[in-house]
């Protein structure tokens, strides 16, 4: 007969279940976390507490704590408590709070709400509120929303980020990876007016459109270096003929870390089953609605500033040609970029710790 406290039954959602085995099969992420999810895994198959810990190499009490916590608050009850120190200036609840209601609500006497309004209603200073609108791209005065994304694993998919960007693992090379699906190939009305002294160049407002290209593109964050291929469509196909263009570019020996958004492309079952065929490779997620973190990012605005928007093409190919010399020319003087922020000051900045954000 069974001996002991019976334990309450443990269910996984499959939406917590493939959030768990992402990071119970990760290899950058926190050993902590990475362990939790393991006996959370492991709990929901039935196993007594004793069971578990032998299995991922806990103790018993360890088991019984986690499975207490997730059962209380399901991921985010994963998450280690907060530490000693100054307290926050305001907690996630109340962040959450304005940035909802900026884009759910409007004020009693306007269509909008201004820094001030929002201020002024919620109890903060002005400076927070236009501090927690940039970082999340609410504009009101635009009338532009943006969702705003709950992943309970935020902080440590931002650690496990900026810790390949501030300190890249070793016989490994880390690669941002996303694509641009708007690249146009375009040409003026008219011919621009040329530059002369105490003038610019000037261009038509209107323009005409010869097609589009897909533009995928890997950085290469320790040399600044890129590459890219252009595709006419942006299916799991051709993100796989990138992939495989991607393996053949990196030398065997050297690990392959890649930095992915979570689009459908990304996330498709083919892509997935490949990756998991190629050990070397190992895929870093960042959250929804992220893209600061995507350093690629930097290489699709430079790309623009340098020839897209002012580029006169008649033909997608002559686009594509332009986008390829571009790229051999950058790579040719290439420097990475600088990445400067670490977990704790973009923490600090989303959760207001303080009026100045340091």
């Amino acid at each position: 007969m069974p001996r002991g406290r019976q334990l309450a039954p443990l269910t996984i959602t499959a939406a917590d279940r493939a959030q768990l085995e992402e990071v119970a099969n990760s290899t950058s992420m926190p050993p902590t976390v990475v362990l939790r999810a393991r006996m959370i895994l492991a709990s929901s198959e039935g196993l007594t507490n004793s069971d578990v810990a032998r299995q991922v190499g806990a103790s018993p009490q360890a088991v019984g704590k986690w499975r207490k916590r997730y059962l209380g608050g399901g991921i985010e009850g994963l998450r280690d408590e907060p530490r000693p120190g100054r307290p926050r200036t305001f907690d996630d609840e109340k962040v959450t709070r304005v940035i909802n209601r900026a884009l759910q609500e409007k004020p009693a006497d306007g269509t909008h709400w201004s820094t001030h309004s929002m201020a002024a209603a919620e109890g903060v200073s002005a400076s927070t509120v236009s501090r927690w609108f940039r970082l999340y791209g609410v504009k009101p005065h635009q009338a532009k929303t943006v969702e705003l994304a709950a992943d309970p694993l935020f902080i440590e998919k931002v650690r496990d980020i900026t810790g390949l960007y501030l300190n890249p693992p070793d016989h490994a090379m880390v690669l941002c990876v996303d694509r641009e699906s708007q690249s146009q190939a375009l040409d003026r009305t008219q011919p621009p007016r040329p530059k002369d002294l105490g003038s610019v160049e000037g261009y038509t407002h209107d323009n005409l459109r010869y097609g589009k290209t897909t533009l995928f593109a890997a950085l290469d964050i320790a040399t600044g270096k890129e590459v890219d291929q252009c595709k006419a469509r942006h299916r799991q196909e051709e993100f796989l003929a990138f992939l495989r263009l991607i393996d053949r570019e990196v030398p065997a020996d050297l690990d392959v870390h890649l930095v992915l958004d979570n689009s459908a492309t990304h996330e498709h079952a083919a892509v997935k089953q490949w990756l998991a065929e190629r050990p070397r490779f190992h895929v870093h997620r960042t959250p929804p609605y992220s893209s600061w973190l995507r350093e690629v990012e930097r290489w699709f605005g430079l790309l623009g500033e340098k020839a897209l928007t002012r580029g006169r093409n008649r033909s997608v190919p002559e686009l594509v040609d332009q986008i390829k010399a571009i790229t051999e020319g950058h790579n040719e003087l290439a420097k990475p970029f600088v990445w400067a922020a670490t977990t704790q000051s973009i923490v600090d900045k989303i959760k207001g710790r303080s009026e100045t954000g340091h």
